[in-house]
């Protein structure tokens, strides 16, 4: 069941009009789709609008509010900036924000199969690795345990390969081999949902990062599965050689995206757009494990 909710126009109006007047003229246009946390909108040139979408995304507010300015300086690619946040009221319930618009379009299958692309992300996630962590968010329920320890979801992996039956077929051993492989060294910033729809490009060149609402510090292990839920071919061995990862790390990255395409796959939902399908993405990485 989805209980995401919906917000107006006019809601919109009147939120903006209470606390951000300067900018409740502007022309205001629906995002379509504007994404699966949040309700989007784009405001003038150079707004967008970003409205949580249920109560357990709401903390992503302030999370951005309060780390990216922190992250921007030290990255190689642009992220959003918070103009200001807003508060519940007019019958929408929780607090929101005003960011800049990042001019771009999102990652498609061409950049699916380009290893220069593949190479300008993994430099962007090695830099946002290497952000000093200090004081930075813990992984939990407030960012679905991105960055945390994969046993959180061991339950529903091992209900979603049964249900696929994949178990057998080497979905199980490729979980066992993940929850038991050991996070070294010091907690890292972790993006979170590193996806397609994520990673703008202009002249097709990969130039911003976007929602970082699944941000924390723990291990980054889930920010390696786009390996697989997105680049191809070359491309996919061009990013898995330039990100400075261990065994362990892409053996715990296998566990996030064998999680994620088991739990698609099981309860019959297609990939977001701009993904690679659940079924590819499971094929290939009982494969890699099985070659490994």
């Amino acid at each position: 069941m989805d209980d995401r909710l919906d917000i107006s126009d006019a809601t919109v109006r009147a939120l903006l009009r209470r606390d951000a007047v300067d900018l409740a003229d502007l022309p205001l246009e629906r995002l379509v789709p504007g994404g699966w946390d949040n309700r989007s909108f784009r405001l003038g040139d150079g707004y967008v609008l970003r409205f949580p979408a249920a109560a357990r995304y709401a903390a992503q507010v302030a999370r951005e509010a309060r780390w990216l300015p922190v992250l921007a300086p030290k990255l190689p690619l642009a992220v959003p900036q918070t103009v200001c946040t807003g508060c519940p009221g007019f019958g929408y319930p929780f607090p929101w924000a005003v960011r800049r618009w990042i001019e771009g379009t999102v990652a498609g299958p061409e950049q699916a199969r380009d290893p220069a692309f593949a190479a300008t992300l993994a430099d962007g996630l090695t830099a946002l690795q290497g952000v000093p962590s200090e004081g930075g968010p813990a992984p939990g329920v407030g960012n679905f345990h991105r960055g945390g320890e994969l046993r959180v979801y061991r339950g529903e992996t091992a209900a979603a390969l049964d249900r696929i039956g994949a178990s057998g077929a080497g979905g199980a051993s490729v979980w066992a081999t993940a929850e038991a492989a050991d996070v070294a060294g010091q907690p890292r910033w972790v993006h979170g949902d590193v996806a397609p729809s994520n990673l703008l490009l202009r002249r097709r060149r990969l130039v911003a990062l976007i929602d970082f609402g699944q941000m924390a510090v723990g291990d980054p292990a889930c920010d390696l599965t786009i390996a697989w839920t997105f680049f191809e071919g070359p491309a996919r061995q061009v990013f898995m050689a330039r990100m400075d990862a261990s065994e362990a790390d892409w053996a715990r990255a296998r566990g996030w995206a064998l999680w994620k395409a088991a739990i698609t796959l099981a309860g019959g939902k297609p990939a977001p757009p701009g993904q690679r399908a659940a079924a590819a993405v499971l094929a290939d990485v009982i494969a890699e494990h099985r070659a490994g």
